[in-house]
């Protein structure tokens, strides 16, 4: 999945980018309550821009802080102002909401190598969504964002691993997982 990723041209990751923007400014049209996201690290999809447009929309946008521990993510308000992090992040420089501030979100986007129809979900490794998706509320919409590509018939789980409900795709949009019930 990352060699794919990193053999799309940049006229195509833009492309797609701009693609999730308009699904994620769809999705998040009838959500009230906070949204947490994040801000892609090298070629995963989506943009910084997908974050601005939530936040233009007016909504309170909350982006992942990794915490000394290898714990749950804490969440910080995204506004203007980021620093470098740990793992290649970009993160907001105000105060720290803490794990449990999953727990207000309205909507959740989740990053991933690739996902199955299941609701399985192929992360990075460091298991830091595995910690920090049990602590959103029940019933909150946790919605992977891929390439069209990387939805695939299945994915290694292991019993640890946090299904989500959804994924948002550039040219499917948004699609329900077997765990969206």
């Amino acid at each position: 999945m990352r060699v794919a990723r990193r053999a799309l041209t940049p006229v195509v990751r833009s492309d797609r980018a701009a693609a999730l923007t308009t699904a994620a400014l769809d999705l998040a049209s009838g959500v009230t309550g906070p949204i947490c996201a994040y801000l892609p690290i090298g070629t995963e999809p989506g943009s910084p821009g997908l974050v601005e447009a939530l936040r233009a929309a007016g909504h309170e946008v909350l982006l992942p802080v990794v915490s000394d521990s290898r714990g749950p993510l804490e969440w910080a308000r995204f506004d203007t102002d980021l620093a470098p992090g740990p793992i290649g992040l970009r993160e907001p420089v105000g105060p720290r909401l803490g794990p449990a501030a999953i727990g207000r979100a309205a909507l959740v986007l989740v990053p991933a190598l690739a996902a199955d129809r299941g609701g399985g979900r192929l992360g990075k490794g460091g298991g830091y969504y595995d910690r920090t998706l049990p602590l959103a509320t029940p019933g909150t919409p946790l919605v992977v964002v891929l390439n069209d590509e990387e939805l695939v018939h299945e994915v290694p789980t292991e019993p640890h691993d946090h299904r989500v409900t959804a994924a948002l795709l550039p040219g499917a949009g948004l699609v329900p997982l077997g765990n969206s019930s």
